[in-house]
């Protein structure tokens, strides 16, 4: 019997990899600025507006699949709302501040258009989507939910991998 062996990630373009992690194509511009010890993708940077001009809220995005279910587990036993009571309010606010000041720095100049709104995950305050604060803790974020989420999955909880 043959055993059927993952194709190493360099051998894959990193587009097809990133499309297979989210389960499509990517819908615009990203970079790859989190990857496991083995080179593969954990988040992505996210450019603020899709290719057809569609405001892109979410700037980091979880597409590791480990990373994802782990987290996918937490969301499902009430992680949203223990995150929430977990962190101080002003923090959080200055979370989404900092993280919409930066998404909006790569509109490009003279836009027009729609623009993208909130901060983490399009939020304007609160938390929406453990995966997003996770993503942008892991990114370099000073994100506290994504520092308790660090903290809920057992990972270390410095100033994350980014």
């Amino acid at each position: 019997m043959v055993q059927a062996r993952a194709v190493a990630p360099a051998a894959r373009t990193e587009d097809a990899l990133v499309a297979e992690l989210l389960g499509r194509p990517p819908r615009g511009g990203y970079k790859v600025v989190v990857r496991d010890p083995d080179g593969v993708p954990v988040v992505v940077r996210n450019a603020p507006l899709l290719d057809d001009g569609t405001p892109m809220p979410t700037l980091y995005w979880l597409v590791g699949r480990a990373d994802r279910l782990a987290v996918d587990r937490l969301e499902s036993a009430g992680g949203v709302k223990a995150a929430e009571a977990a962190v101080e309010p002003e923090e959080l606010a200055a979370a989404h501040a900092a993280y919409a000041a930066e998404r909006d720095a790569g509109i490009p100049p003279g836009w027009s258009g729609p623009r993208p709104s909130g901060g983490v995950a399009g939020t304007r305050r609160g938390v929406k989507c453990l995966h997003a604060h996770y993503a942008y803790w892991l990114a370099g974020g000073q994100d506290p939910v994504g520092r308790w989420v660090a903290g809920q999955l057992g990972a270390p909880v410095g100033d994350g991998r980014g």
